[in-house]
């Protein structure tokens, strides 16, 4: 009896994971809205799944070593640690959460940041995505953040408050022309995974989405090269802005951080 209560816990255990790719996936192939994979099956009822799998693997775990023979403890231990790195993994996730700003729209110049072309704007717009909103607009103007949990961003702009949690996230200044740094910035948006539109190297804008792995969350890109003020070299910014979701978890700064990283290292192979 004890023995089949360890392998049902662990069966059990084992659906967890399962659970969770269902819900993300299911968002990926459209079968249901994030706000449903995401918002319920995940924020809403993760803690009530990973709760009835930990109880029960904990049970088991108990029934097992209370008397000989002790038959199925380390099946029972098992089937205990997988809800508990859920548990664990999920806990680190909105620690990570609160302790960064809750936007999505992140690049690496405020001041002067790429801009988002009016098909994007037009494509989002269809979709029903996040607007675009100025970097320079104070947050207190900005809907979603209207909320009194928000009052203490509400004086500073979305570009400050991006630029104050991602400090990394800043132009890259490399030695080579224009024309060769908009051949490696495309070569890069490719490495990456990024699916391109059409660009014209004249222009030095480099438009793109990056899709994530598992929910399928699409994100626009905007990859602008410019020659250096002072003629030597060039410029490159970067702009990477959610389609949907109030915050990207830093998802969008990342983003950007390992591109610019991947395209220094290209143009330093030459």
């Amino acid at each position: 009896m004890r023995f089949n209560l360890a392998r049902l816990s662990l069966a059990v255990s084992l659906l967890i994971p399962v659970y969770f790719m269902a819900a993300a996936l299911g968002v990926k192939f459209g079968l249901w809205p994030w706000q449903f994979g995401l918002g319920v099956l995940i924020a809403k009822f993760a803690l009530p799944v990973l709760g009835i799998g930990l109880a029960l693997a904990l049970i088991a775990l108990i029934a097992c070593l209370v008397r000989a023979p002790r038959r199925g403890w380390a099946i029972a231990l098992a089937a205990l640690l997988i809800p508990a790195l859920g548990g664990g993994y999920l806990a680190t996730v909105r620690a990570r959460g609160a302790a960064i700003p809750p936007i999505h729209d992140i690049a690496t110049n405020v001041v002067d940041p790429p801009i988002h072309s009016a098909r994007v704007l037009a494509d989002r717009q269809a979709q029903g995505a996040n607007p675009v909103n100025a970097l320079s607009a104070k947050m207190s103007t900005l809907k979603p953040y209207q909320a009194p949990q928000f009052a203490a961003l509400g004086p500073r702009t979305l570009g400050e408050v991006g630029q104050a949690a991602y400090p990394a996230v800043k132009t890259l200044a490399v030695s080579a022309t224009p024309a060769a740094t908009y051949d490696a910035a495309q070569a890069q948006a490719r490495a990456e995974g990024w699916t391109l539109a059409a660009g014209a190297p004249s222009s030095g804008v480099i438009e793109a989405t990056a899709e994530t792995f598992w929910f399928g969350f699409k994100d626009d890109v905007a990859v602008r090269v410019r020659r250096a003020p002072d003629g030597e070299g060039s410029l490159v910014d970067v702009r990477s802005t959610s389609r949907v979701g109030l915050s990207d978890l830093g998802a969008n700064a990342a983003r950007i951080e390992a591109y610019l990283a991947g395209l220094s290292k290209r143009l330093a192979k030459g």
